[in-house]
């Protein structure tokens, strides 16, 4: 099964390669990997997926809370999660679709960011499966020169689930 997990570590120098590693030595990929800092700049969220049977990824979540850098662990899978992905793609659009481009970009909310034609670039951000979606779409309308996706970004819904002890 597919898993979001979201993690709250120090920022520390080595943490997050305690943490990938950890994953890694199962012999778990990670499929999405997103970090950045919180609120409190000594915390960083980190929030990857990866794929694995609950009881295994509920192991690792375990061996992960006993890394010194790890603040908190939670596995955000199904519930009330709200899960997105940033796009930038940059597109030669063929003469005259520029405006199916434009038209599909509204339609999920996008927008552009260049408009050369030899180097036109849109944002998207949507579900995984919608940014999949897009870029196969766009495909139609000219050639797709670079493709620059964030990773799955992941927040519950409800009161957070995901917080330091202080």
């Amino acid at each position: 099964m597919r898993h979001l997990i979201a993690i709250l570590l120090q920022n520390e120098a080595g943490a997050l390669t305690r943490v990938t590693g950890l994953i890694s030595t199962r012999g778990y990929n990670i499929e999405s990997l997103s970090v950045a800092p919180t609120n409190d700049p000594t915390v960083s969220r980190v929030t990857l997926v990866t794929i694995g049977s609950d009881h295994v990824i509920a192991q690792i979540n375990a061996q992960l809370l006993k890394l010194v850098d790890v603040v908190a662990v939670d596995d955000m899978t199904g519930g009330d999660t709200l899960a997105r992905e940033l796009l930038l793609i940059k597109l030669q659009v063929a003469a005259g679709h520029v405006e199916d481009v434009n038209t599909l970009l509204r339609k999920l909310g996008g927008r552009v960011l260049s408009t050369n034609p030899s180097s036109y670039i849109v944002e998207l951000t949507s579900t995984e499966r919608e940014v999949g979606e897009f870029i196969g779409a766009v495909a139609a309308f000219g050639e797709i020169v670079e493709v620059v996706r964030s990773g799955v970004l992941g927040m519950s819904r409800a009161n957070p689930r995901l917080h330091a002890v202080k």
